[in-house]
């Protein structure tokens, strides 16, 4: 709550805003928590109780009361696609935390009524059918009910979309359509598309046939970008790297970005990645960046962060778990090591989007070619996205060149599917997070969103602290998971590292950027499975109220509504919250499963008495524990 009744003190070092009465986790070891913070001219000035705050409220000092809540460091989420998604957000409807099918229809059936004619419904995103109560996907038939005569495109996942009969016409889809490389158009009696497309393996068959949709012009691009960044605050985001990506062309689709650093109206900062989009040019498209512009250009608002995640097509696997793994084609090598060289030598870093671990080794290979040269290690800051198979001895490889790591929560989406490809010892480790950590490299955590995973980092934060995925299956075992204070960690100090900007962000101390957000519930304390549910109540960059709800509602800034008035974010808001009063049988769900997990223990110890047989490497709810051996 504002407070009043304060009497101003403080003529010089005042502070533009203090927040007390809060249980702050800084993040810093020299003085890990704290009850009060004042911020000036965008950077802590003090962190303490309230009483050392007395000396920083002047007659301009806003003063906040936390009302004993939890106060984290801004998050910063290490693969966000958060520039292509502000360009499209008011025109998805989302489906991320509705909880069943039947919802989700309703929903649809519903937009599609208020679609003008010549526009598309599209979910796109941030949910999987294992959230759902039906535990499916939607049928052709289904979409063909709730929307007859307007276009919907319904992805999943990196796997497949689906299509009604409207869309496919306004798609463009035929008998005659020929099949794309890498992709499937599943068709029926007479070579009709039935309106299922899957990626086999390859998604840019879903990608394309997305990009058929109707786009914004660019007044509504800032609008959507303004409200996407504001539904990113609502869950303490304050700061992100943006990973590029397909269809994200420099510089046209970076424009609304950079218009809105120069009016000052991001209200999450933004450290960018070049992606190269034409196979067959990147080493043009390269030389002619690094030529122009240098990494930590920009400011503490908007900056350029490197290259990739893709630095050439050939060199980049494919992560539709429901595929076979893709054999990468022989001698991409020469190409992508043209590429690496131009970038080391010209002071570049770099992210490389790797899934498994036979591109990992190839490219290390190549690395350890060019440190023979004294390219690795140099300084360049570099790192690999996604490693959900990575081995051990490619992570003392990873140590040894100076790299870095950044892992996203693609299985809390994906990992029932990983499971039944690879097994659930694999499933285990993937990616081996506790690894990683404990041959002290940078891990960041982020989401990947927001074609497969939800922009929700708390959901991120669950499956980093509990091993569920959204369908609350458990897969990852207590070796492979980490305590809450770590994965905030990896959403906030990892993430600063990851952009060089460890000395300025991602704890709470003098001098770093006052970025912090005041939380709806204690992320250290909160029962598991109430942690996905967390929003934040106050979001603050820079000293910047960006997000307000609950007490502190009216304290933010305005935005815009949101154009076009038809739009799904108009009418349905962003990501579904969800009513927590259930939570407490989901509590009472998870003691019976570790009930299970102790009688697994007595099957371990009948196992190794001889008195039941050996069987079952699978580790979930009444399996054994990959991290217990026999």
């Amino acid at each position: 709550m504002p407070v009043g009744g304060l009497v101003p003190r403080a003529t010089e070092n005042a502070a533009d805003l203090v927040v007390r009465n809060a249980k702050i986790h800084t993040g810093d070891p020299s003085r890990p928590a704290a009850q009060a913070i004042a911020v000036r001219d965008g950077r802590v000035l003090a962190v303490g109780d309230d009483h050392d705050m007395a000396g920083h409220v002047g007659p301009a000092t806003r003063v906040v009361d936390a009302l004993g809540r939890r106060m984290v460091p801004g998050l910063n989420d290490s693969h966000l696609h958060v520039i292509r998604g502000g360009l499209n957000y008011v025109l998805e409807l989302r489906w991320d935390g509705v909880p069943s099918l039947r919802e989700g229809l309703s929903l649809l059936r519903e937009q599609a009524a208020r679609t003008p004619k010549g526009q598309w419904v599209r979910v796109v995103g941030g949910w999987s059918a294992e959230q759902f109560a039906e535990r499916r996907l939607p049928t052709v038939a289904e979409l063909n009910a709730a929307a007859p005569d307007t276009p919907v495109f319904v992805l999943h996942l990196y796997q497949s979309a689906v299509l009604n009969r409207a869309a496919l016409r306004a798609a463009g889809f035929t008998r005659d359509t020929p099949e794309p490389r890498g992709g499937q158009i599943v068709r029926g009696r007479g070579g009709e598309p039935t309106g299922m497309l899957l990626a086999a393996p390859s998604a840019l068959i879903l990608y394309s046939t997305l990009a058929k949709a109707p786009v914004l012009d660019g007044e509504d691009k800032k609008a959507s970008t303004r409200h996407f960044l504001r539904e990113l605050n609502r869950f303490g985001l304050t700061s992100a790297i943006d990973a590029a990506g397909g269809f994200q062309n420099f510089p046209d689709n970076y424009a609304t970005v950079v218009d809105l650093a120069k009016a000052g109206q991001l209200s999450l900062r933004i450290a960018y990645h070049l992606f190269p989009q034409t196979a067959g040019q990147e080493i043009a498209d390269l030389t002619r960046w690094v030529e122009t512009a240098r990494p930590e250009d920009g400011d503490e608002w908007l900056r350029l962060n490197g290259a990739g995640e893709n630095l050439t097509w050939a060199a980049a696997d494919f992560e539709n778990f429901a595929q076979p793994r893709p054999e990468l084609a022989s001698g991409y090598e020469a190409e992508f090591e043209k590429a690496v060289r131009l970038l080391m030598e010209n002071g570049w870093g770099f992210r490389l989007h790797a899934t498994y671990d036979e591109t990992i080794r190839r490219d290390l290979a190549v690395f350890e070619r060019l440190a023979a040269e004294g390219l690795f290690p140099s300084g360049n800051r570099w790192l690999f996205d996604h490693a959900e198979t990575v081995t051990e001895d490619s992570l003392d490889r990873i140590a040894a060149l100076g790299g870095a790591l950044s892992v996203q929560n693609r299985l809390s989406f994906q990992g029932e599917a990983f499971a039944r490809r690879y097994g659930i010892g694999a499933a285990a480790a993937a990616p081996p997070i506790r690894a990683m950590l404990e041959r002290g490299l940078t891990v960041g955590a982020g989401t990947d969103a927001t074609r497969v995973s939800t922009y929700n980092p708390w959901v991120a934060l669950h499956w980093l602290v509990s091993g569920r995925t959204v369908g609350n299956v458990l897969v990852r075992p207590p070796c492979n998971r980490v305590d809450r204070r770590t994965a905030l960690a990896m959403f906030t100090t990892a993430g600063a590292e990851l952009t060089g900007e460890q000395d300025v962000k991602g704890v709470l101390r003098p001098g770093y950027l006052g970025d912090f957000a005041v939380l709806s519930e204690d992320c250290l304390t909160v029962p598991e499975p109430v942690i996905p549910h967390i929003e934040s109540l106050l979001t603050v960059v820079g000293g910047r109220i960006v997000y307000a709800a609950g007490e502190y509602e009216g304290l933010d800034e305005e935005l815009p509504p949101v154009t076009p008035a038809w739009s799904p974010v108009a009418h349905f808001g962003g990501y579904r919250s969800a009513d927590t009063a259930h939570l407490g049988g989901v509590r009472q769900a998870e003691l019976i499963g570790e009930a299970v997990g102790e009688a697994g223990e007595h099957l371990r110890w009948r196992v190794r008495r001889g008195l039941a047989p050996q069987g079952g490497d699978a580790y979930g709810d009444g399996f054994l524990d990959p991290c217990v051996s026999l």
